[in-house]
C-alpha cells in the first residue's frame, strides 16, 4: 500500500484524513524555551561588551553611530544563534509524521520552526515588559519624595500658566532707564535669567532687552555701557551654542534610536527565517536517522 510505514513520494496518494493534530506543541514548547534561554544569555554578554565600549568622559569610548551599528549585528547575531538552535531543537523533536507526503513534511517542519520562534518572541517580549514596570515602578516611589517637595513651587507654576501672564511680561513694567546699582542681586539675576531665556526660546534677544540687561550689568559691575553689551553679546552666543549642542545631541538620539529599531526588525526577520530553516533541516535529520 502506497505511503505506508514511509513518507509519500510522487504519484502516491492518500486516501484518509489522520484524526491527530499536524502541530506538535511539545517540540514548538521545547524549541521555544531553548531559544529564549539562548536569547538572555547571549544579550546579557553583548550588554557587557557594550558598557565596555561606550564611555561618560567626552571624546572617549565608541560614538553613538557605532555603538548603534554594534548594537544592530549583535541583535542579528543573537537571534541567529538563538533562533537557528530552538528551531533546530523544534525539528527534531516532533513526532515523525506517517503516510505524509515529503512536501507536506516539509511546510510542517517550516511552520514548527516559525511558530518556536514566534512563541519564543513574545515570551521574550514578557519577560522584558515585567522587568521594565519591575524597574519603573521601583523608579516612581523614589520620584515621589521629590515630587512632594516640589508640589509647592509646581503649583504656583500651574497657577502662572493658568492666568497667561509670564514672569517675563511682569518684569518688563517695572523696568527702569536707571537700573539701581544696590538692588537685591538675586532678583536681579532671576529677571535676567527670565530675559535671556525668552530671547533663546524666541530665537535672538529683542534690542531694548539686550540694552536693559546691559545697563544692569553695568549698574552691578561699574563697567561702561559698551562693555557691557560685549559681556551680554557672548553670554547670548554660548547660551545659543549650549541650545544647538542640546538640538544636536537630541537629533543624534533619535537617528540613533531609528537605526536600532530598524536593527532590530531586521534582525527578528532573520530569526524567524533561520528558525523556520532549522526546523525542516532538523525534521529531516530526525526522519532520516
Amino acid at each position: 500500500m502506497p505511503g505506508v510505514g514511509r513518507p509519500l513520494v510522487e504519484g502516491d496518494t492518500i486516501t484518509n484524513e489522520s484524526s491527530q493534530s499536524a502541530v506538535s506543541w511539545a517540540a514548538i514548547f521545547s524549541g521555544a524555551l531553548a531559544a529564549v534561554s539562548i536569547t538572555l544569555v547571549l544579550l546579557a554578554l553583548l550588554a557587557g561588551l557594550g558598557l565596555t565600549s561606550i564611555s561618560p568622559w567626552p571624546n572617549s569610548g565608541a560614538s553613538a553611530t557605532t555603538f548603534t551599528i554594534g548594537a544592530g549585528i549583535g541583535l542579528i547575531v543573537v537571534q541567529w544563534l538563538a533562533a537557528g538552535i530552538g528551531g533546530f531543537l523544534t525539528g527534531r523533536l516532533r513526532t515523525k509524521w506517517v503516510s505524509v507526503h515529503v512536501h507536506e513534511i516539509f511546510f510542517r517542519d517550516t511552520a514548527h520552526g516559525f511558530l518556536a520562534w514566534a512563541l519564543a518572541t513574545v515570551a521574550g517580549i514578557l519577560l522584558f515588559a515585567s522587568a521594565a514596570s519591575s524597574i519603573i515602578g521601583g523608579g516612581v516611589h523614589a520620584a515621589a519624595a521629590v515630587a512632594g517637595g516640589a508640589a509647592q513651587g509646581a503649583g504656583q507654576m500651574a497657577a502662572q500658566a493658568a492666568s497667561g501672564v509670564s514672569a517675563y511680561d511682569v518684569d518688563s513694567l517695572f523696568r527702569s532707564d536707571r537700573p539701581d546699582p544696590a538692588a537685591n542681586p538675586q532678583s536681579t539675576n532671576a529677571q535676567v535669567t527670565r530675559i535671556l531665556a525668552s530671547g533663546i526660546a524666541n530665537g535672538d534677544m529683542p534690542a531694548a532687552d539686550r540694552t536693559y540687561v546691559a545697563q544692569l550689568v553695568a549698574a552691578r559691575t561699574g563697567i561702561s555701557q559698551a562693555d557691557a553689551e560685549k559681556r551680554v553679546d557672548e553670554v547670548i552666543a554660548r547660551e545659543k551654542a549650549a541650545e544647538v549642542k542640546v538640538k544636536q545631541a537630541a537629533d543624534a538620539a533619535r537617528k540613533a534610536t531609528s537605526e536600532f529599531a530598524i536593527f532590530t526588525a531586521l534582525s527578528m526577520l532573520i530569526g524567524a527565517f533561520i528558525a523556520s530553516a532549522a526546523a525542516a533541516y532538523g525534521g529531516s535529520v530526525r526522519d532520516e536517522h
